[in-house]
């Protein structure tokens, strides 16, 4: 069983590190997206109601960061993390394959849903965007999520 206590202050670690890459070292987006793997983390562990709404904070944290297309991040990170949780009910266990699948498909979708809620003006091709960007980008979060979660040691035996 995993330490509530560790999950969430992994959650806290990663928003933290989160806006110091992305504001105080101005990184941008060649930092992986550690509001996505913060909030794939903590929906595995709490219910649809709490994962959206922790989805719904961060976007708003993420959109604060981004005025162009303010609310895009807020939906699609409030829909990523009401989905997250659902994995809880529908998937048992935490085998490698999974968490793998889990955080691309997250990431991928958080991006899908960015891409379609920002309106045509501002957003990229779509095979650019999401067909070329979005699974690199996937990729590289989940490889990062994985690393985390075997450095952290969340209880997720199959993993480390």
């Amino acid at each position: 069983m995993r330490s509530p206590r560790r999950v969430w202050g992994v959650v806290g670690l990663l928003v933290f590190v989160h806006l110091l890459l992305h504001l105080s070292l101005g990184i941008g987006d060649r930092a992986p997206d550690l509001l996505v793997i913060a909030l794939l983390i903590a929906a595995r562990e709490v219910g649809v109601g709490r994962g959206a709404g922790l989805g719904f904070a961060l976007g708003l944290l993420d959109d604060a960061l981004s005025v162009l297309a303010f609310g895009a991040n807020t939906l699609a990170l409030t829909l990523v993390g009401a989905g997250g949780a659902r994995t809880r009910d529908l998937f048992v266990g935490d085998s490698l394959v999974f968490l793998t699948s889990y955080l691309v498909l997250g990431k991928w979708s958080r991006d899908l849903i960015h891409w379609i809620a920002v309106g045509e003006r501002m957003r990229e091709p779509f095979v650019d965007a999401i067909l070329v960007q979005a699974p690199i980008a996937a990729a590289y979060a989940a490889v990062v999520g994985l690393v985390v979660i075997s450095v952290i040691g969340l209880g997720w035996e199959s993993v480390r």
